[in-house]
């Protein structure tokens, strides 16, 4: 059987199908090499889950005030086994990553103290949580200021600059793991260490807080297991393999998950109440596939940017440089190249494929957004998605996938969009 025919049915020419059938030949080495990070994270999660003796009474939610919820209290302890942590905090309350990091923050910090961003501006929708852009409940509004220390010009931290901006009244130090709508590279959980130890010299006193979404299973670390005191994140990211319906979850020190779980729901009751509602097999089965639903959403990362790369496309990463997440950049300096390749992740999806995404001002960004996701759980960027701020210079933010070879025909279809729409000639297609 020819292959192709399956792709010709869903609206794949034959010559994109074949430039992209090459490109495909030239991956095989480094697919391997994520396969192999996957089976390592794949036994660490199994070892958790063996450990903490996880039953299927565990798969059973709770309701009302979720008093003794087994499954709640023993996911948590797999977090914190596999993040090798001292506790952990994983609630489906916690709608997105954005409310995991306001968890974060506003539960750990006082009035007169101070966040320090080493990473630069953090992600565009934390913004208004700290009152960067002024916002009703800002950790502003709060008596809590912010400070920020520039990337060198080679992307990496500028720990003069860090030095010269700690003050007394910082008390914590906030690191962003993946690059969000930026053109900087994302860190790697040693180049984080590097710098979390570069910190403790000067001050052992402030707490640091690494914003992992995207992160999760790439390598063999995580940001906790290099002196972080929490790592904070989405579980309809990464960690929840694609079922997770919703959640976030914040590991780290016991003072500081504690702290979280009293402003999540109230001082008195903290983490005792938080009924689960029917989720916890998806939370938990999420998690056992999490390590192989990263690698496939991987293996599309390092594709597109081949892909992409080979047509003339800034790409960041490029297809030879090591992964730090699963978030791909494509640079098109074009609006309506950044709108073709949306329409054609979203044409790929499983659900409304037949949905055009339009550019729209979405609340916590201070530009229109554009989003492509036809997926199972709305807005879940470990599905097939993505994104990017209808704004100089117009980049797309690809990631995702929960097969690889889903992840395979989304980059291919946003390629034959692109040719479609006479941005990419099919002279230079590889045929």
């Amino acid at each position: 059987m020819d292959r192709y025919e399956a792709y010709k049915d869903l609206g794949i020419d034959r010559d994109v199908y074949d430039h992209c059938e090459k490109v495909i030949g030239e991956l095989r080495e480094r697919f391997s090499q994520i396969d192999d990070m996957a089976e390592f994270n794949q036994m660490k999660v199994l070892d958790a889950f063996r450990k903490e003796q996880v039953q299927e009474a565990c798969l059973n939610g709770s309701s009302g005030y979720g008093y003794n919820d087994l499954g709640r209290d023993t996911l948590e302890k797999v977090y914190a086994d596999i993040f090798h942590t001292e506790d952990a905090l994983v609630r489906p309350q916690i709608t997105c990553g954005t409310h995991a990091l306001a968890l974060a923050l506003m539960s750990n910090l006082r009035p007169g103290d101070q966040i320090l961003s080493v990473s630069g501006r953090p992600y565009d929708t934390l913004e208004e949580v700290i009152g960067i852009r002024q916002s009703k409940g800002s950790l502003k509004e709060y008596g809590i200021s912010y400070d920020e220390v520039p990337l060198r010009e080679d992307g990496s931290f500028d720990l003069k600059g860090i030095s010269s901006k700690l003050r007394k009244e910082t008390k914590l130090i906030a690191i962003q793991r993946s690059k969000g709508y930026s053109d900087r590279r994302s860190f790697s959980v040693e180049q984080i260490g590097d710098c979390i130890a570069f910190i403790r010299s000067i001050r052992d006193d402030v707490l640091i807080m690494v914003d992992n979404c995207y992160g999760e299973f790439v390598e063999e670390k995580e940001p906790t297991d290099v002196g972080a005191d929490m790592a904070v994140g989405s579980l309809i990211k990464n960690p929840g393999g694609g079922l997770a319906p919703i959640g976030g979850y914040i590991a780290g020190k016991k003072e500081c998950v504690e702290n979280a779980a009293r402003r999540l729901t109230s001082p008195g009751l903290g983490r005792e109440v938080g009924a689960t509602l029917g989720v916890m097999r998806d939370l938990y089965q999420g998690l056992f596939l999490a390590p192989t639903v990263t690698a496939s959403a991987l293996k599309g990362a390092v594709f597109a940017a081949r892909i992409y790369e080979d047509l003339g496309f800034d790409v960041l990463p490029d297809g030879t440089e090591e992964r730090y997440d699963i978030i791909q950049a494509v640079t098109f300096h074009r609006e309506d190249a950044l709108i073709s390749f949306c329409k054609g992740i979203q044409s790929a999806a499983p659900v409304d494929s037949f949905v055009v995404p339009e550019p729209w001002d979405m609340p916590g960004y201070d530009s229109k957004v554009i989003m492509a996701a036809g997926s199972f759980v709305s807005g879940s960027s470990i599905e097939l998605s993505a994104d990017g701020p209808l704004r100089e210079p117009y980049s797309v933010y690809f990631q995702g996938g929960l097969t690889w070879p889903h992840a395979k025909f989304g980059i291919m279809n946003s390629l034959q969009f692109l040719v479609r729409d006479g941005i990419i000639d099919r002279s230079k297609l590889r045929c």
